[in-house]
């Protein structure tokens, strides 16, 4: 029964620091997907490679600090991709892939378009070339999870202030449509399916402003997106939010038994 943790690190180096991997190594996960890593394959010393029972593999951004997408494994996969074949997310270090026997995880990090409107069309660019690149993980009829930051909160049960911000980035009509049509597709988000009803116990980002993580001002934008057979897998799953590694928290699944192809 393989678990799943998804964690956006806000800086590998600044995770590592508050302690992210003392509590990986006693998490019991079978894979820990991570997101901006923020570093460069020279940054990444043994103990942050290759944790106590796990091999990390990564793809990183060609800019410094910045982006980044990492996998933890306890169990060597049969074969890791890296990228998507496009310059703008392969350039960022946005998408790695895992496949192991019968079952495949990928580790996304999905642009932000908060801090400009430039970046909101990059984002808008991103998400119409990812969105063909899904279609073909759902087309290869496989048990697939794409795990990580998707910087979008789907419905207003999955952010505390919806009203205000109805027009920012992460909550946007364009953006909440794109997931509504990957949704209609076929692919499932987990967590929903799981917690329908769940609002606040499922945030999983919180602003550094004000005391958004004190009062639970939070979003739900880090996700186990699957493919119907993986989704119907899915057993239990929660947020973690014991201690602080970052501004996010990690979400994990337990899947049941993955039959082999």
């Amino acid at each position: 029964m393989p678990t799943i943790i998804t964690a956006n690190l806000n800086g590998i180096r600044s995770a590592a620091s508050k302690g992210f991997f003392d509590w990986m190594r006693d998490c019991g996960a079978d894979v820990v997907c991570v997101q901006e890593v923020r570093a460069q394959y020279c940054d990444l010393h043994e103990t942050l490679c290759n944790p106590e029972g796990y091999k990390g593999y990564f793809y990183l951004a060609q800019r410094k600090g910045y982006a980044g997408v990492g996998m933890y494994c306890r169990t060597q996969p049969l074969r890791v991709i890296e990228g998507v074949g496009d310059p703008q997310c392969d350039e960022q270090g946005r998408f790695l892939r895992a496949d192991f026997e019968g079952w495949s995880v990928v580790s996304v990090y999905v642009p932000s378009g908060s801090a400009s409107a430039e970046r909101q069309e990059s984002k808008f660019a991103f998400l119409a070339m990812f969105r063909p690149v899904m279609d073909a993980l759902l087309r290869e009829g496989r048990p697939i999870v794409v795990c990580g930051d998707w910087n979008i909160a789907h419905r207003e049960i999955d952010l505390k202030n919806w009203q205000g911000n109805r027009k920012n980035s992460g909550f946007l009509p364009e953006e909440r449509a794109w997931l509504d049509a990957l949704y209609a597709s076929g692919w499932v988000d987990v967590y929903r399916s799981l917690y329908p009803d769940a609002a606040g116990e499922g945030y999983t980002w919180w602003s550094n402003r004000g005391q958004a993580y004190a009062n639970n001002v939070g979003w739900r934008i880090d996700l186990h997106v699957a493919t119907p057979s993986m989704a119907a897998k899915a057993v239990e799953g929660g947020v973690i939010k014991d201690r602080k590694y970052s501004d996010h928290a990690p979400l994990w699944v337990r899947y049941g038994v993955i039959s082999s192809l």
